[in-house]
């Protein structure tokens, strides 16, 4: 009996040993398979910042209109990190807020820039660092999904801020919204004295209201509303949102911002960037913009 529980404990301990040898072993394959990353550190962060400008499409002889041959956006691409072998950043351009990673070439002062592509709209920036300025192309991923597939790039450094005194210059500014139009009725006399009548295309235009109401800084009152047409109260509305950056999906909004010096736009939503007084105006401005009537005249350009 006694040499059986001598024999029982010695298995016992075997077993135990082994076990235990088991378990340092599997913890030695984890740590061996385990990888450490280290973080690269940061370089050129003297190149970080937004760089706004021209997202220019290339000229095309076979375009059926001249604003596909000679199109203009405002693009504004932000520069977040750079590593040796990584760019990270984001680009946006017509409400379309796209991250991007990519590679910079110290030596060229070039940089290749990706946008995820699970979008149509995705594509390739390769642009060239000119002091402080990025020139050079974006090209679509998918050639055929997109109108303009290829486009020139042109962008400034810019330092984005917010400003509630920022308002559309009237020497630089348009009245007429020359995206939104509708078939009206013209009229001559001919020779004799016979009226013609003729179709005519008709565009909205707003009043010079737009120059002188600021919904960043005064309290409108319903007052102060009553009279404006439909398009003066949507601009008004929409400066205060061009004012924090906002990049415009409605190309109305965008030909009346994209030529201010002051717009820089910088994010698809920029709903919490607003002031408690900017909310109020806005909330106003959206009752009044919904039962108000747009005017429309016939201009030439």
């Amino acid at each position: 009996m006694k040499t059986n529980f001598i024999l029982g404990m010695s298995v016992l301990v075997l077993a135990l040993g082994s076990c235990k040898k088991d378990n340092e072993l599997k913890e030695n394959d984890k740590k061996t398979d385990s990888v450490v990353v280290v973080a690269l550190p940061e370089i050129h962060k003297e190149l970080y910042g937004i760089y706004s400008g021209d997202f220019e499409t290339e000229y095309n002889p076979n375009a059926d209109h001249v604003k596909d041959n000679y199109m203009i956006k405002k693009l504004s691409i932000k520069l977040n990190k750079i590593t040796k072998d990584s760019v990270y950043g984001y680009s946006v351009v017509n409400g379309n807020q796209r991250p991007f990673r990519g590679v910079y070439n110290e030596n060229a002062n070039t940089f290749v820039l990706d946008e995820p592509g699970d979008d149509k709209t995705d594509g390739r920036f390769q642009v060239t660092l000119r002091k402080d300025s990025l020139v050079g192309n974006w090209k679509a991923f998918n050639t055929q999904a997109v109108k303009s597939p290829q486009k020139m790039v042109r962008l400034l450094k810019k330092d984005f801020v917010y400003n509630a005194n920022f308002m559309l210059d009237k020497d630089n500014s348009d009245i007429v919204d020359w995206t939104t139009t509708k078939m009206g009725k013209g009229s001559y006399e001919d020779e004799n004295g016979k009226k013609i009548t003729y179709d005519v295309e008709k565009q909205r235009y707003a009043s010079d209201a737009i120059f002188t109401v600021n919904a960043s800084k005064e309290k409108l009152t319903e007052k102060d509303l009553k009279n404006l047409k439909k398009l003066d109260m949507e601009i008004i509305k929409n400066a205060v949102f061009a004012r924090h950056g906002y990049s415009f999906k409605k190309e109305t909004y965008r030909q009346f911002f994209n030529y201010q010096d002051w717009y820089v736009p910088v994010s698809n939503n920029v709903d919490n960037d607003l002031s408690p007084l900017e909310k109020e105006n806005v909330a106003l401005l959206n009752r009044f913009i919904k039962y108000a009537e747009d005017n429309y005249d016939t201009f030439g350009r």
